[in-house]
């Protein structure tokens, strides 16, 4: 259901439109979600600065490394979001431009069950594989 193709007595087609529309809103939506998420993250963030910067007289070392401890960690939820968001721009990208659903490396077509567990893959299983074998 999630490729931009499929096969038909050996030969590639276009997938039909309304099958391509649920794919585009459902790749959407997830990154309405993302991107709310996002904002959201992104003021808590902004709050939890300015509660630091209200309450810092008087900080002991325990104090500050705690805070310190929750802008790192608020940080990386908040390039995690974004990370993710973007990966979702790019399966919505990719989509208009035909390729939504073939690996990057390869250029064959991602199984459909890898693409419905994650929808913003770009490489099949066996090139993403090799890439995290390649990496250790």
């Amino acid at each position: 259901m999630l490729v931009n193709s499929v096969m038909t007595g050996g030969t590639k087609t276009a997938r039909p439109e309304h099958e391509t529309d649920q794919i585009r809103q459902s790749l959407q939506d997830r990154f309405d979600e993302l991107n709310a998420e996002y904002e959201q993250a992104l003021a808590d963030s902004q709050a939890l600065r300015l509660a630091e910067m209200d309450d810092a007289a008087g900080d002991d070392s325990a104090d500050s490394g705690t805070k310190v401890a929750e802008r790192e960690a608020a940080s990386l939820l908040l390039q995690t979001v974004l990370d993710r968001r973007d990966q979702f721009a790019r399966a919505l990208e990719s989509l208009d431009a035909g390729t939504y659903g073939y690996c990057e490396s390869c250029r064959e077509p991602i199984a459909v069950e890898r693409l419905a567990i994650f929808p913003s893959a770009t490489t099949c299983v066996a090139c993403k594989s090799n890439r995290e074998r390649r990496s250790f």
